[in-house]
C-alpha cells in the first residue's frame, strides 16, 4: 500500500540525469576516473558518486569537470544552471518524516515520467485514491498510528496527485482487476465517492483506464501489481517498480523491463476496453 516508516529521500530525476551526462562526456574525452578525480582533488570514488547521483553536484566540482572534458563555456553555463535546480530538494524532501528511502525514490520518478503504466490487482492506485479511500487504507496499514501520522501520510499521497493536473503531466494508463472495485475500503460511501472520482477522471486526456474482470480467469499479471515508468531524457532507461512488505525492488534491465511490459501488452488485450470502462464504473457503483 506504498507508505512505510523510516526516513530519507531520492535524488532527483534530473541529477541522475545530469551525473549520467557527466559520465557521458567523461567517456568521450577519454578521462578516466583517476584523471577526473586529479582534477578536482578528491578521491576516484567522489567522481563516481558524482555520476551515480550519489551525492549532490557541487558547482565548481561540476564547472572544472567540463573543462577538463572539452565542453564549450556556454554550454557549460547551461549544465550548471540544470545542476542547481537539480540539487534543489523534491518537494517530496518535506515528507521525509513519513517517507522511506525506498518510496522516496518511487515518488522522484513518478513526478518525472512521461508515461505511466501499471496493474495494480488490490486497491485504486495512489494517483486515483480519494482522501478517504486513502485514510482507510493507511489506518488499516499502520495500524496504531496517530491521526496526524495518518494525515500526514494522506497528504503526501494526495500531493503526488498534483502531476496530473500539470500541462506536461504523464500519461497514465492503468489495468485494475475487478476485485479492486469489489472490495469495500472504507464503507459504501467511501466505495461511491472513489468510484465517482475514478469516473472523473476518466475525462482527463492523460489517463486510460481498464478493468480486467473476474470472468477472464488466470492472466498473465496474476503475480502481483507493478508500475512501469518511461521518461523523456534519453540518458534514463526505463523503469519498473514492484513492491513488497518491507521495501521495494526497481528494474531497469532492458530484458526484465521488457518481460513486464510484454504482460501489460497481454493484459490490456485480455482486459475490458477503455471505452466500456465508464460503463463498467457506473454499474458497479450501482450495486453499492
Amino acid at each position: 500500500m506504498g507508505d512505510s516508516r523510516s526516513g530519507g529521500s531520492a535524488p532527483t530525476v534530473l541529477r541522475i540525469v545530469l551525473g549520467r551526462r557527466l559520465r557521458t562526456l567523461r567517456v568521450r574525452a577519454g578521462v578516466s576516473f583517476d584523471d577526473a578525480a586529479r582534477v578536482l582533488g578528491v578521491t576516484s570514488l567522489t567522481v563516481r558518486r558524482i555520476e551515480k547521483a550519489e551525492v549532490g553536484l557541487r558547482i565548481p566540482y561540476v564547472r572544472e569537470l567540463l573543462r577538463r572534458y572539452g565542453v564549450p563555456v556556454a554550454e557549460i553555463d547551461a549544465f550548471a544552471s540544470l545542476a542547481r535546480e537539480a540539487n534543489r530538494p523534491g518537494w517530496w524532501h518535506a515528507f521525509r518524516d513519513v517517507l522511506p528511502e525506498w518510496f522516496s525514490a518511487y515518488v522522484s520518478l513518478e513526478s518525472d515520467a512521461g508515461v505511466i503504466r501499471l496493474y495494480e490487482p488490490h486497491y485504486v492506485p495512489g494517483l486515483l485514491q480519494t482522501h478517504d479511500y486513502a485514510a482507510a487504507l493507511l489506518r488499516t496499514g499502520f495500524p496504531g498510528t496517530s491521526t496526524e501520522e495518518i494525515d500526514r501520510r494522506v497528504s503526501l499521497r494526495l500531493r503526488r496527485q498534483d502531476l496530473l493536473d500539470r500541462p506536461e503531466g504523464p500519461a497514465v494508463w492503468a489495468i485494475l482487476d475487478e476485485t479492486v472495485l469489489r472490495r469495500p475500503v472504507g464503507g459504501a460511501e467511501v466505495m461511491r465517492a472513489q468510484i465517482d472520482r475514478l469516473i472523473e477522471s476518466l475525462a482527463r486526456p492523460g489517463v486510460r483506464i481498464q478493468i480486467m474482470p473476474l470472468s477472464v480467469g488466470a492472466h498473465p499479471g496474476a503475480f502481483g501489481p507493478f508500475q512501469h515508468f518511461r521518461f523523456e531524457f534519453s540518458e534514463l532507461p526505463d523503469v519498473v517498480y514492484a513492491e513488497n512488505l518491507t521495501g521495494a525492488v526497481y528494474v531497469d534491465r532492458p530484458e526484465d523491463v521488457a518481460a513486464h511490459l510484454d504482460v501489460l501488452d497481454r493484459m490490456s488485450v485480455q482486459a475490458e476496453p477503455a471505452t466500456r470502462t465508464r460503463e463498467i464504473l457506473g454499474d458497479l457503483r450501482k450495486e453499492l
